[in-house]
Order: structure tokens, then C-alpha cells, then sequence
């Protein structure tokens, strides 16, 4: 059972745990990603995890910090942005990862060109936690 925060998402700690499960439970968003094979770093408030992406799948989900581990782009934020952003149905400003960038409550950095051409799946595996299941 997923317990909702105060804020109305999943934990951090449960939403990354079960990414990968629910990201490969959408044929949709593997079919979007791919063409997508590269590492990025999601940094959810103190905690650097180190994802890798192989054909749209999570291939390796590694919590940091992690000496030395490169990665093309950072998106980076508080855990109550996350929290917030994993609403089921967030409030603006919260909605949306560049609303987000947009007030301060996320970063976005490194090489962007990746993120940028293949936004659609990386938004919608940021947003992955939002359908956990409540039960």
C-alpha cells in the first residue's frame, strides 16, 4: 500500500524504489524512449540517484553518491518538489518540470540536447510515480 504524503505524492524513497516497475509497466513510454541510451542523475533533495536508460528501459537505478559516475544531464530538486509533483493531480507550478525549473524548485543542467529531444519520455518517466497505485 502506497501511503500519500501530506503533500499528496508517494515517499521519495517508495516512488524511486519502485520506478523502474512501473515505468516498464507502460509499453507506451518504452515504445517513446527507445531510441533513448544514456545516464542521467536525479538528485531528490539530498540524494543523488545515477539512472541508466537502454532502449527506454530502466537498466540500472543506483542511489549515490557515486564517485566518478558521469552523466550527460541533472535534474535536481527538494523532496517536497517531488512529492508535490507526484500528485495525482498537481497544483500548478507543481504540474509540470519546467514550471518547476521555472520558480526555483528544480534544476536542470549538463547536456541538455538528449533531454530535449526525447522530452516527452523523460517527462513522463519523471511523472511515473503519480499512477502508483494507492493499494
Amino acid at each position: 500500500m502506497v501511503k500519500r504524503t501530506i503533500h499528496g505524492g508517494p515517499p521519495a524513497a517508495h516512488a524511486i524504489e519502485h520506478l523502474a516497475d512501473t515505468v516498464h509497466a507502460d509499453p507506451a513510454l518504452l515504445h517513446r524512449g527507445r531510441f533513448v541510451d544514456l545516464e542521467w542523475l536525479w538528485e531528490i533533495g539530498e540524494t543523488p540517484y545515477h539512472v541508466r536508460i537502454q532502449n527506454g528501459f530502466i537498466a540500472e537505478l543506483v542511489r549515490g553518491p557515486v564517485l566518478m559516475r558521469s552523466w550527460v544531464f541533472a535534474i535536481r530538486g527538494p523532496v517536497e518538489s517531488w512529492e508535490r509533483f507526484w500528485a495525482p493531480v498537481p497544483k500548478p507550478g507543481w504540474h509540470d518540470l519546467f514550471a518547476m525549473t521555472r520558480t526555483g524548485r528544480a534544476t536542470v543542467e549538463g547536456e541538455l540536447q538528449p533531454l530535449m529531444a526525447n522530452l516527452r519520455y523523460f517527462k513522463d518517466v519523471l511523472a511515473a510515480p503519480r499512477a502508483m497505485e494507492d493499494h
